[in-house]
This record gives C-alpha cells, structure tokens and sequence, in this order.
C-alpha cells in the first residue's frame, strides 16, 4: 500500500483542559461562529478523510465525553486519567484504534482555526511530520531546528540558547505518523522533566534516534493559534470573522460594512445578495444571491430565496423558509413558517408555526396564536388573503385563499375562501362617559 492510499485517522485532545476560562463550560466547548471549538478541529478531522476520529477527554470533563458521544458515537471516545501530559493523552487513543493501520495524525480541541488543508501537507511521509509556523512573537513557543525541511530537534523556549531563541520556526503541536511508528515511539517517551509529564515533542528526538525522518511543514500562525483565555476566544472570533467576510465578498456577496455583519461557521450566501450593516447570522442560515437582508436583522436555521428582502429588525428563526419576492419587515418574527412568493408581513408582527400563501398580506400587530402552554399548533394562510392589522389567529386555524381578516379579530374558526371575517367585539359610545371616568379617577388620585 502507498503512501498515498493509507487510511487515515485523527487523535484529537481534548483532555487535560483544567482551565474553564473563569467559565462554567470546558474550554473546548466554548464556541467560535456558533461551532465549539471541539466541533472544529472534528470538522477539520473530517475533511481530510479521517475513517477513524479518536478524541481524549479527562475524566472530569462528562460535558465535554456527552458532547463527542452525540456527535461521533461511543467507541471514538478515549478517556485520560489522570492528565499526565500530551504523549500521555495519545497513548490514552492506542486502544481505541487498535488494528488500524494508517496513518495518525494528533490535533487539538481548542485549535479552533485549523482547517483540513492547513493539515493535509502532514500525510505521506514514512516517519514524523510535524506543523511549525514562523511567529510574530516566538516567546515561550518550542523553537524547531530545521535542516531544510528535515526537523532536527524540537527545543523548548526554557531551555533553549540564545541563537535558538533567536528562531521564528516554532512548534504548533499537530503531529503526524504511521499508527504502528506512532505508539512504537511513545512506548519510549519518559516523563523524566520537571513536572514529571509525558511530552508529545520527545517522539522527535526518539525518531531521529531509530533513523526515522522526521519533517516539518508550515501553517499560518493565525491557522494554529490556541485558546485558554476569554480574551483569546475573542480574537479567534475575529480572525474567523474576518476570513469568513473576505470569501464572501470574493464571491460576489455586496457588504457596505463587511466589519458589523457577523457569520457562522455553516452560513452560506450567495453571489449576488446584498448584507447590510449590523446584520448577525446564526446556524444554519441560507440566503440565496439575489437577495437582500438589512440592517440590524438576525437570521438562523431559515431560508431566504432570490428577491426576498428581510428587515431592517426582522428575526428569522428556524424554519423560516421565504420565497422570492417575499417581504418580512421591520420588528417582524418568523419561526418555522413558509412564506410563498410575493408574500408579506411588512411590521410588526409574529409569525409561529404554520404557512402564508403566495401574495398573502399580513398587516402590522398580527399574531399566530400557535402555543397553548403546552403544545404547538399551525396557522395556514391560503393565497391572496389580506390579513387586518392587530388580528390574532389562534392556532390550529386555516385561512382560505383571498379571505380578508378585519383589523382587531381574534379568529378561532377555519374561514372558507374569499370570505370577509370579524371576530371583535361590537364597540359602544357612551356620551359623557369619558369625562365621568376621568373626573372619578382624579378624585381617587387626590384623596390619597
């Protein structure tokens, strides 16, 4: 078998993250674009073909174990207990990939940044690749000592000369090896240092040792930044922010201020809309080229076709689905309703559960009544009909094609097509009766 057809797998660590970040929620948890940062690095895992996706979790993390359970299954879960370091936390996945032969390569769970192609150059090698990058800052960074691409050594900072300080090329952490070479060299990685931990970084030096090659290949830093502060988390925010506006307007996508408008990690927007200041997407958002959201509005989990216009402060959440040419204005909420074409709910209003037909009008202060406490329940709206402003319409309830609703209904009853509708309450005019209550309601207020 080549190089090139090895199958392979990933060991991503996830263990021996103490720090919560001054958070109830592991660190790994914690979320960039919506996505945890764990959720990234399986992404990435994912991409690049992994058939085998280990993640080491600590034995005090059950969030994190529950998290990796729903997405990836039980038998990927390898437990390290206690942490005793990074070569300590890949030995901890040797049992669960035991009979796979392959190659491994082990990434991180709050790497956040690193997509499948920063890794990819890792594989095909018949000894140990590693990913360096050069560092703006290289500081408490491991130092790599290259001779030409062939890794010689990996220092550490504190224990590095002055010409090796010197160096940019710093270690990232991500590793790559043949399964059986892999484990064959943390068999002999001893925890003979000062915190008395088992170090990922000695397989380097017990390749080299063995006559095995060893490699490095480069990443942007920004790709291998880690997190273990909130204020990291920020800036990986921001960078992730940044490239996700730059490839949206490398498509086509129209932003007068790319810098207020914030992505998740799965938006997708076609060539062609237009995103206008301060608008935030959620997951799962879909908005085709063609169409327009603007300003201050928030999308998630909801579709929106060619021609539609959303906003400014309009909601979507999920299950909105709008078809061309459909209008949702302003402070107007959608949740899990179809709007087909040319429909619109232009202020006002909250639309729950249920469906508007094409070129239906829903006036300003509408409500689908869709929850009674305990269960939900759908509003249908045939093609045509004219809703009246302030109207409630208690779900489950069906309006036919072209019926129109008097403002101020409440509607309980399905309403057969083109038919006019009430369901208010008959007003009465009382002469005087105004000033009376006012003049009564005056003399309470000063006797007290």
């Amino acid at each position: 078998m080549t190089s090139q057809t090895r199958p392979r797998a990933a060991i991503i660590l996830a263990a021996g993250q103490g720090t919560r970040m001054k958070s109830p929620l592991p660190k790994v948890l914690h979320r960039v674009g919506h996505h945890t940062m764990l959720d990234h690095a399986i992404d990435a895992a994912e991409a690049l073909g992994c058939e085998r996706i280990v993640v080491v979790v600590g034995d005090h993390s059950p969030d994190v174990r529950a998290h990796v359970e729903k997405r990836l299954g039980a038998a990927s879960i390898a437990v390290q207990d206690p942490p005793l370091g990074t070569g300590h936390a890949v030995r901890a996945a040797e049992a669960a990939l035991a009979g796979f032969d392959g190659e491994v390569v082990v990434t991180y769970g709050d790497v956040p940044l690193l997509k499948a192609s920063d890794i990819e150059p890792v594989f095909g090698g018949e000894g140990v690749t590693v990913v360096g990058f050069h560092a703006r800052d290289p500081g408490a960074y491991g130092r790599l000592i290259l001779d030409g691409d062939t890794l010689q050594a990996i220092t550490e900072a504190k224990e590095a000369s002055a010409e090796v300080l010197a160096l940019t090329a710093c270690n990232s952490g991500v590793m790559a090896a043949p399964s059986a070479l892999l484990f064959q060299l943390l068999a002999g990685v001893t925890n003979d240092n000062a915190k008395g931990e088992y170090y990922l970084t000695d397989v380097v030096e017990l390749a080299r040792r063995a006559n095995h090659p060893t490699h490095a290949v480069f990443a942007e830093e920004d790709a291998v930044m880690g997190v273990n502060s909130q204020g990291e988390l920020a800036q990986a925010e921001a960078l992730f922010q940044k490239v996700q506006r730059e490839t949206f307007l490398a498509a086509g996508v129209t932003m007068p201020a790319p810098e207020t408008v914030h992505f998740a990690w799965d938006t997708q927007v076609g060539g062609g809309a237009v995103i206008e200041p301060f608008v935030v997407f959620g997951p799962g958002a879909v908005v085709a080229g063609g169409a327009r959201i603007r300003s201050f509005s928030h999308v998630e989990g909801a579709r929106v076709a060619s021609g539609a216009e959303v906003g400014p402060y309009a909601r979507l959440r999920p299950g909105a689905d709008l078809a061309e040419g459909v209008r949702v204005g302003n402070f107007v909420e959608v949740k899990n309703v179809t709007m087909a074409k040319g429909a619109k709910a232009n202020h006002l209003a909250y639309l729950g559960d249920g469906a508007v037909g094409e070129k239906a009008n829903v006036g300003a202060g509408t409500i689908f009544c869709n929850y009674d406490g305990f269960n939900k329940a759908r509003t249908e709206i045939g093609a045509g009909a004219f809703i009246g402003s302030n109207s409630a319409l208690v779900a489950p309830v069906s309006i036919g094609a072209g019926v129109v609703v008097g403002s101020g209904s409440v509607v309980t009853q399905d309403a057969p097509a083109d038919a006019l509708v009430f369901g208010r309450a008959r007003q009465v005019n009382k002469p005087g009766a105004g000033l009376a209550f006012r003049d009564k309601a005056k003399s309470k207020k000063d006797a007290r």
